[in-house]
């Protein structure tokens, strides 16, 4: 077996991995999605202050840290989804 260069290796990996950043890319587009759905019906079920995981997840969509999350600010993300 003849032994691959370091160029042909490195174009394959490459290669292989603008392909799978595609793939992946879709999945993680309907990961995100189900996400979204899933934490908007766990903020209409329950009470302000969240569990940590929704308020992370509150925290990220409005940028800024939780502890300065309001009430208010949450139910208008939640709306306008």
């Amino acid at each position: 077996m003849k032994r691959m260069s370091t160029r042909a290796r490195m174009d394959m990996i490459r290669d292989k991995g603008k392909v799978s950043r595609v793939e992946n890319g879709h999945l993680k587009r309907k990961e995100r999605a189900a996400r979204d759905a899933r934490m908007a019906e766990l903020i209409g079920k329950g009470a302000f202050p969240y569990t940590p995981a929704v308020m992370s997840w509150v925290s990220t969509k409005l940028g800024k840290p939780s502890t300065q999350v309001s009430e208010a600010e949450v139910k208008g993300l939640v709306a306008a989804k």
